[in-house]
């Protein structure tokens, strides 16, 4: 039997605009999460598929995200494609079907969504595929709608009244790449509202109209990285399951105690300092006299004399408190904010 030819399209051309400042220097999917950045989950749980071939759709800062890619996966066959216009996730599967067209299928998985999920069940469908997941807020996803055989019957983005509570969680198999094709054509040779986008939920219905079967998958754990608090939840989730727990270590030599579950990159330096718990520090990070609980810190991040809780840092920042010299009488009262 012909091995089919699989290739994989991971859309990183958005703003991250709910994660500003950060995005204005760094691509959402550079951002990193228990250790490493939010892009490299994603594709070391896609090398399980054996795909013939990553494309990687970017956009804005987008050097960055292929310089990471080049760097740390030198043997993945990658294809960079630039999404030049920020019209929706429609669009950008669009934008690449130039370097997919040859596919036998495609399987598509969200930039900012971190997957827990059988993907040799993904692998071994024959059909057509989503990955969802029961949500009680559906209002805020992508959700389906089955028919009576289980199958997929209606695909709506961000419905204002919800028919289902199955969300669509970030990854698609789509085995009738022809199809697709027709369909993100139709798709985007529509005009839209300058306000709006071409959504990839739209061309699923046209691909289902048109006789095409998609069935729904689970996926077990799944993580949206797209808001603030999110990204820190999500990483204190990761760190629990990567790491020690309920583990103090006190480094003597640094006069320093580490509260896990802690990531610190390599090169960096902690020193008189309070680390932990549920803390990733990047790279070649200095933190020095300081308490960080819950926080993300980038590479090359210089951290002095702070306290620091549910605080997201990005590379190359400096953060410095203020040295206080108090001489303080009876029945005071000095609040700090």
């Amino acid at each position: 039997m012909t091995k089919k030819k699989t290739k994989v399209i991971i859309p990183v051309a958005g703003m991250g605009s709910k994660l500003r400042p950060h995005t204005f220097t760094q691509p959402k999917s550079l951002i990193p999460i228990a250790g490493k950045p939010i892009i490299a989950y994603i594709i070391d749980s896609l090398l399980e598929t054996e795909a013939d071939e990553f494309i990687i759709v970017i956009g804005h800062l987008g050097h960055k995200v292929e310089q990471f890619v080049r760097l740390h996966y030198p043997d993945l066959p990658v294809t960079f494609v630039e999404q030049k216009e920020r019209l929706g996730l429609g669009h950008a599967i669009w934008t690449a079907v130039p370097a997919f067209e040859d596919a036998d299928e495609v399987i598509i998985s969200l930039g900012d969504t971190i997957l827990e999920m059988d993907f040799g069940e993904l692998m071994r469908s024959d059909e057509s595929v989503i990955g969802v997941s029961t949500v009680t807020t559906p209002g805020h996803f992508g959700i389906v709608k089955l028919d009576e055989s289980g199958y997929i019957a209606d695909v709506v983005e961000k419905p204002a009244v919800p028919t289902s509570n199955l969300a669509i969680v970030g990854i698609y198999k789509l085995t009738d790449v022809p199809a697709l094709i027709r369909a993100l054509n139709k798709l985007t040779g529509k005009p839209i509202d300058p306000q709006s986008e071409y959504h990839l939920a739209d061309a699923l219905m046209m691909m289902i109209r048109e006789g095409i079967r998609i069935r729904p998958v689970s996926v077990t754990h799944w993580y949206d990285c797209g808001k603030r608090d999110v990204i820190l939840g999500t990483n204190a989730t990761l760190l629990a399951k990567l790491y020690s727990t309920n583990k103090v270590e006190f480094l003597e030599e640094t006069n320093t105690i580490i509260i896990h579950p802690v990531a610190l990159g390599t090169g960096c330096e902690i020193e008189n300092s309070i680390v932990g718990p549920n803390v990733t520090v990047g790279d070649h990070s200095k933190v020095v006299k300081s308490i960080l609980d819950n926080s993300i810190v980038g590479n090359f991040a210089d951290l002095r004399e702070i306290v620091l809780r549910n605080s997201i840092i990005g590379s190359d920042a400096v953060v410095k408190g203020q040295h206080l010299s108090l001489n303080i009488g009876e029945n005071t009262e000095i609040e700090f904010r």
